[in-house]
């Protein structure tokens, strides 16, 4: 007889949402707001309805999930998941949804540059119709010790990379973000490096789980959470993970990142989880759940090592963990 024995990462399929609830959720919320029920809702209720709002790409969604990607967690609530973020563009703390709602994502064009075969300029909805979507569950990890687990819909990083069709010299990739300060009060009040820059090895970027972000719970992605392009690496903590992507760029040189720039003591460029190496100012041995409250044990990688582990080795003498 054959036992199969879960791994440690996998998502019971009791813990996600029914698929016909989830799939039929548009359907209930409008009958909410024809009752007046949404009248009175607080700034939950008032997130989800932000993220309705139409977009060019909204029939694209939902996509079918990859099921190779779980964890043994449920799913973090859409309204909690949409309205706990940071994007120091629109300001330092927390409820930055309702201002990140002033950023224009369409027309948007990413500029692919650097040492390609061709640089160019693509339009969002015309990348989208070039690229492989699907749905994966990915655990989000923050520096800061929260966790959540989201399905992120997109495509893998290493599909664009093809399309970018990168010179052999090419050893890193590097992403920047949007630059608008009529928009973005926070990029007018912080003296910070604009525009925020990150970047992966070639190595890590066209590893199975490097993917980028176009959508979240089967909808498009949320301005608050990167629309409409992002980067997840879940193996990574989350300011590695940049948001409102509008350049890439391959070169021979390792980028020295935002949080690199600004606090290089604390934030260094691989920013791989581990349990063991505490932040200079925080240990990184626990995690809080933003969906449950629970306080968790972090894993190392957040649970990917079996992915991404071999991407390190022999690296004696890197700061790998943060």
């Amino acid at each position: 007889m054959l036992i199969r024995i879960r791994k440690g990462w996998e998502l019971p399929e009791a813990t996600a949402t029914p698929e016909a609830i989830f799939r039929d959720r548009r359907s209930v919320l409008r009958g909410l707001a024809a009752g007046g029920l949404l009248a009175g809702a607080g700034p939950l209720l008032g997130a989800a309805a932000a993220a309705e709002t139409p977009d060019p790409s909204a029939g694209l969604y939902p996509v079918q999930r990859n099921l190779r990607y779980k964890f043994s967690r449920p799913l973090t609530p859409f309204e909690t998941a949409s309205t706990y973020n940071n994007f120091y563009e629109f300001g330092s703390h927390k409820g930055i949804w309702k201002l990140a709602q002033k950023l224009p994502i369409r027309p948007w064009e990413i500029a692919i540059d650097g040492l390609v075969a061709e640089p160019k300029r693509i339009a969002i909805d015309d990348l989208l119709k070039q690229m492989p979507l699907e749905e994966r569950v990915y655990r989000h990890r923050c520096v800061e010790r929260w966790s959540m687990v989201v399905p992120w819909s997109g495509f893998p990083l290493a599909a664009l990379v093809k399309l970018a069709d990168p010179k052999p010299e090419a050893k890193y990739i590097v992403f920047e973000t949007f630059q608008n300060k009529d928009v973005a009060p926070g990029q007018k009040e912080f003296w910070y490096p604009w525009p925020y820059i990150e970047g992966l090895t070639m190595a890590e970027a066209t590893n199975e789980l490097a993917f980028m972000v176009t959508g979240l719970y089967g909808k498009p992605l949320p301005k608050q959470n990167g629309a409409p392009l992002r980067l997840a690496t879940p193996w990574k903590y989350g300011f590695k993970q940049i948001k409102s992507i509008v350049r890439i760029s391959f070169t021979t040189e390792r980028p020295k990142s935002y949080w690199e720039t600004i606090l290089g003591n604390e934030y260094g460029f691989w920013a791989n989880v581990n349990p063991e190496v505490p932040h200079r100012r925080w240990s990184q041995a626990t995690e809080r759940d933003i969906g449950t409250n629970e306080s968790l044990p972090t894993q190392i990688y957040n649970g990917y090592g079996e992915y991404v582990a071999g991407l390190y080795e022999g690296m004696s003498g890197e700061r790998l963990f943060m």
